[in-house]
């Protein structure tokens, strides 16, 4: 009973707090004449990957690494095959030429080589962990000066009441954004804790734990922002917001916490099978983006990321 009332009010906090981080975030982007895009790539990606930061740093110092690993692995698949194939289905999100020609070949490089380092190395070191976050760095400086270059403007400058917003001080921006992080970090927290509480009834392994109920739970920010954003029309943020969130995820959360503690992979099933789904669900993307799709996933491909996600938690849980 308990586990489900945490669950219940953990998904509410992260609903309240997905509507005041794009509202944030939106006006934020008019103020500094940037697009919602780096918003949503930089500033609430960040935020919204906050609770796969928490998770996996408290794990990696508890030494229950196979969850810090899991945790990032399980979220990227689930940002992807579950949080965007579920706003697909619902809307059609727009893709963006800076999406299509900067930020899924760096999300794509980044994913490639956190496994080569897995592979050769069995860990991800502090040296490693400077990199990561070194490379962080420089992709966020590379946006940013991207799109004040082109001098793109908010997709949504037409909007009266936006229009308003942008005359409005910049704190107001920022507490928006500020309440979201705090709504969301604590409606993970409930979330997750409900949902853990229930999946140790099965008895189940960290990294099955970590790859499915963990992941889910802190992807729900991600949810909760991206199909807000599509409802108010600002697809370029919800699409944004996940593939900045899978890159923050690889370099933010596991750079960070790297840098605090190493980070050795101990159950190699992380590196045999959920990295290459992970990487399987990032190919399949990027075909639907350059091959398939016309600057839209549209709502086929949203359902076949949705069976995608299926099929990777059947095979997770039964094998």
């Amino acid at each position: 009973m308990t586990a489900t009332i945490f669950f219940i009010f953990g998904l509410i906090l992260l609903y309240l707090g997905g509507e005041a981080l794009v509202k944030g975030a939106v006006s934020l982007a008019l103020k500094l004449k940037i697009s919602t895009l780096v918003v949503g790539m930089t500033i609430v990606s960040f935020a919204t990957s906050a609770p796969e930061l928490l998770v996996s740093l408290g794990a990696a110092i508890k030494g229950h690494t196979d969850i810090t690993f899991g945790n990032v692995i399980g979220s990227n698949i689930a940002n992807i095959a579950l949080v965007l194939g579920l706003a697909a289905v619902m809307f059609r999100l727009n893709i963006t030429e800076q999406t299509k020609k900067i930020s899924f070949p760096f999300m794509f490089f980044s994913s490639l080589v956190f496994g080569v380092i897995l592979y050769f190395f069995n860990e991800i070191s502090f040296w490693v962990g400077i990199v990561f976050v070194a490379s962080l760095l420089f992709f966020t400086g590379l946006i940013i000066r991207q799109s004040r270059k082109e001098n793109l403007k908010a997709t949504i400058d037409e909007d009266q009441t936006l229009a308003e917003e942008s005359q409005s001080p910049i704190y107001k921006s920022i507490s928006f954004l500020i309440v979201g992080v705090i709504l969301l970090k604590f409606g993970a927290d409930y979330f997750v804790d409900g949902a853990i509480a229930l999946a140790k009834v099965f008895s189940v392994s960290d990294r099955v734990i970590a790859v499915t109920v963990i992941a889910i739970g802190t992807s729900i920010p991600e949810l909760a922002t991206t199909v807000i954003a599509a409802l108010k029309k600002e697809e370029s943020l919800a699409v944004g917001n996940l593939i900045g969130s899978n890159i923050f995820n690889i370099l933010a959360v596991l750079g960070l916490t790297a840098i605090v503690k190493d980070i050795p992979l101990v159950d190699v099933q992380l590196l045999k099978t959920d990295y290459i789904f992970m990487m399987g669900i990032t190919l399949l993307l990027g075909l639907f983006i350059y091959r398939f799709s016309k600057n839209q996933v549209s709502k086929l491909e949203g359902l076949i990321f949705l069976i995608f996600y299926i099929a990777y938690l059947v095979y997770t849980i039964s094998f």
